[in-house]
């Protein structure tokens, strides 16, 4: 497959320069997230870094409009989402209207483009799985939940950001071996747009330049993913990607998301309630500090990720991948559930280990 490099290029910097002039638009315009009893960080940072992924994504498919099928009403959708989650970042919108909007989209991108989730594969061992009427129900699941998932999980810097990078790396790199080589190169353009952004998150041009990617970015991060989850593995292709293996590469929001709500509801709260108690959380709690929060949590991503890709290429079955899947959910679960008690036994054991001997 060949790769433009010099277009690659000419996105990474496109989007490296309009992060730079958003966010003195964002400033003058107090599109900025200030630090509260659950964001510790300190002054006004620019929420641009949606934004700026979306003109440079719509950049890319103005001179590139037949890379995949529906690009006109891909690039509706995300442009939609985008000021929706702008709107959101700036005076903070009612996640119902957020949710009627996602669900919205979702059935466009059924009815207008085709693209729904309507086999789920061979996960029970008793052959492939056909949803019929149902797939349109779990495709609006799919979408608002892959849309949520990826809005949660940002917590600190830098994380969202690689999590998309592993996820996106990941899909490319089975589109590739499956020969869906449009959408790989499309994951590829992501991944590129993405990197200023991570750069800038992590404060690598200075702390005074930071920025961060806010709920516009965020839930277009999510529905892109599910986007070219669906499209890659429902299109008919031989071999298509196999729907189990889409788990593996959105492993660690899915189940941070799916984990979290359910103890919520448990609780008897409601299971949009933010709070702090997700993955990012639990390990600073055990002591490590943002940097090794953030190494722990992508290498756990992509680990999930490259398991997937092996269980693709090597053909291991879809019920042995199903079930290793709920299994590890299963384990973070009740890991979850136990949380409190876990990081209190770690804390104990590390503090006697950590103890300056008497001598």
């Amino acid at each position: 497959m060949f790769i433009p490099f010099v277009d690659l290029a000419f996105l990474f910097f496109f989007s490296l320069s309009s992060l730079f002039l958003l966010r003195k638009v964002a400033k003058k315009i107090n599109l900025v997230d200030k630090p509260n009893e659950r964001k510790l960080h300190s002054g006004a940072i620019p929420l641009v870094g949606g934004i700026s992924i979306c003109l440079s994504i719509l950049y890319f498919l103005f001179n590139n409009p037949n890379i995949i099928p529906n690009v006109p009403l891909y690039a509706g959708c995300i442009l939609i989402l985008t000021v929706v989650g702008a709107l959101d970042d700036k005076f903070d919108v009612s996640f119902k209207l957020r949710f009627v909007v996602q669900a919205g989209l979702s059935v466009a991108m059924m009815v207008l483009g085709g693209i729904e989730l309507h086999n789920i594969g061979n996960v029970f061992g008793t052959g492939d799985v056909t949803l019929g009427w149902l797939g349109y129900v779990v495709t609006i699941l799919a979408v608002v939940g892959a849309i949520n998932a990826f809005n949660m999980v940002d917590g600190i810097d830098g994380l969202l950001g690689g999590l998309s990078v592993v996820t996106f790396s990941g899909l490319g790199i089975m589109l590739a071996h499956d020969g869906q080589f449009n959408i790989a190169y499309l994951c590829l353009v992501m991944v590129t747009i993405m990197l200023p952004y991570i750069l800038l998150n992590l404060g690598a041009f200075g702390r005074k330049r930071k920025i961060f990617m806010g709920d516009a970015g965020s839930m277009l991060i999510g529905f892109t993913v599910i986007w070219f989850l669906l499209l890659s593995s429902q299109n008919g292709t031989n071999p298509p990607l196999r729907p189990v293996t889409a788990l593996w590469l959105i492993a660690v929001p899915l189940m941070d998301m799916a984990a979290i709500m359910i103890r919520r509801i448990r609780r008897g709260d409601s299971p949009f309630k933010p709070d702090r108690e997700h993955l990012h959380h639990i390990f600073q709690r055990l002591g490590l500090g943002p940097k090794q929060t953030l190494i722990a949590i992508f290498s756990i991503a992509a680990l999930y990720a490259a398991f997937g890709i092996y269980g693709e290429a090597a053909h291991i079955s879809e019920v042995t991948m199903f079930f290793l899947f709920v299994l590890c959910f299963a384990i973070y679960s009740v890991a979850l559930a136990y949380i409190w008690r876990i990081t209190s036994f770690i804390r104990r054991v590390k503090g006697k280990y950590e103890k300056p001997s008497l001598q």
